[in-house]
């Protein structure tokens, strides 16, 4: 098994845009519903993928506000590279390059919906279910 975070956006398009212009995402996949709307879309990032979709209402037991998720780069100067991307492209950001005391090299940006992305070079460890 795996995880995958779900996000649901008002605007999607902008959301993917955003993505995959400062922050360097790949958009594998989109499905839209007859009338246009963003139903489901796939976005990589090395090996992991964040699922999205249109934000449907405060009905909607899916809609997950507002969320942090973490971007795992391979090393202090991807992460660098990254922020310089990430400004370039207009994003605002909310934590400076940093070097955090467990050994992260890291920053982060808020999207335009107001989830925060942040960039880092710490790599959590999956250890085997039988390790616990």
């Amino acid at each position: 098994m795996s995880i995958h975070p779900t996000l649901r956006y008002d605007d999607p398009r902008a959301a993917i845009a955003f993505l995959t212009s400062a922050l360097g995402l790949v958009q594998q996949q989109m499905y839209t519903t007859d009338d246009g709307t963003v139903a489901h879309a796939e976005l990589s990032f090395g090996d992991g993928v964040v699922l999205l979709g249109t934000r449907a209402g405060r009905s909607d037991p899916f809609d997950t506000g507002r969320a942090v998720l973490y971007l795992v780069a391979d090393g202090a100067d991807v992460v660098d590279a990254q922020h310089e991307r990430a400004v370039a492209a207009g994003a605002e950001v909310v934590q400076e390059l940093v070097d955090q005391p467990y050994g992260s090299r890291e920053f982060a940006v808020l999207d335009p919906e107001g989830n925060i992305w942040t960039v880092g070079s710490y790599r959590p460890v999956v250890k085997p279910a039988d390790q616990g």
